[in-house]
């Protein structure tokens, strides 16, 4: 007779730490986009405001064409696309942009996070070895940037291995989207409510016209998703769900690094990370990068 029970160890939740680890990712590599460094250096090529950002992010695709590059970013104006394009093409190259990129990144971090900097350095080597084997299938933005050459400088190697695990996250994130049939504009309006921001700030930020808008709601309303200008339950828990299932279909990565690298990975990331986030508050403002938001 058995006296006490077989114990069997907790089986780990894979999608909370893609959940957790998630933030320390957006955070790592989205500060860049408003980094007054960054912002100067893409003034200096002919590159005014969001428009640097948006060629630096693109490059890797950029020789597909901007019709390419509008659909990998998914919410990001269209028009804004086409026009950055055309600033690039009048005034500099996309791999000029993203070799300035670069240089704003190192200089950055050593000045507003440089606890990030050995952890960077210290991962970057197993988690290039994990976004190696990533599939690719469904996620072209994600093999664009893989196809990058890579920095000998291990920090900004890092980095790059980190930003690659970001668009594998993104690209399977748009894929969910698309499987929803919902438009770029569609989901960006519901994700503005599911956050509870001012009434469509978010889409309005990523450069959607009031006709863009006129147009997501009444999609949404046309499907049960909003009424009224504001989002449903319906719409609120499809937002909800798509969340869930992105965690779901990303963690692959974490169970690959293990368990207790994963924790450690968050450990050493989200302290300087919050800095990091301190610094898109002071030079963005507080509802920017909402993925590094804890709703």
């Amino acid at each position: 007779m058995r006296l006490t029970a077989e114990w069997n160890p907790p089986m780990t939740d894979w999608s909370a730490k893609a959940r957790r680890n998630s933030r320390s990712v957006q955070t790592t590599i989205g500060w860049i986009f408003w980094d007054p460094g960054a912002v100067s250096r893409f003034e200096a090529l002919g590159l005014p405001g969001p428009i640097g950002y948006i060629a630096a992010r693109c490059a890797p695709l950029a020789p597909a064409g901007p019709h390419a590059v509008i659909a990998a970013f998914g919410s990001i104006s269209p028009p804004a696309i086409e026009f950055t394009f055309a600033l690039v093409e009048a005034n500099t190259t996309f791999q000029t942009v993203w070799q300035e990129r670069d240089a704003a990144i190192l200089d950055g971090l050593t000045a507003h996070a440089p606890q990030i900097l050995q952890p960077l350095a210290d991962f970057g080597p197993e988690i290039w070895a994990i976004v190696d084997r990533l599939p690719t299938a469904g996620r072209v933005f994600f093999a664009a940037h893989l196809s990058m050459p890579r920095s000998t400088d291990p920090v900004l190697s890092g980095w790059h291995a980190i930003n690659c695990l970001r668009e594998w996250r993104g690209d399977t994130h748009w894929a969910l989207v698309a499987a929803a049939g919902l438009s770029g504009i569609e989901v960006s309006i519901l994700h503005n409510e599911w956050l509870g921001y001012e009434a469509d700030w978010l889409p309005t930020s990523r450069g959607s016209s009031p006709q863009d808008l006129e147009s997501g709601w009444a999609l949404l309303e046309s499907k049960g998703l909003a009424a009224n200008r504001r989002a449903t339950t319906a719409g609120l828990d499809l937002r909800q769900q798509l969340e869930d299932d992105t965690d779901r279909l990303t963690a692959g990565p974490w169970e690959e690094l293990g368990e207790l690298r994963s924790v450690e990975f968050a450990e050493r990331f989200e302290p300087p990370c919050e800095a990091l986030l301190q610094r898109v508050d002071l030079t963005a403002g507080v509802n920017y990068q909402p993925a590094s938001r804890i709703r």
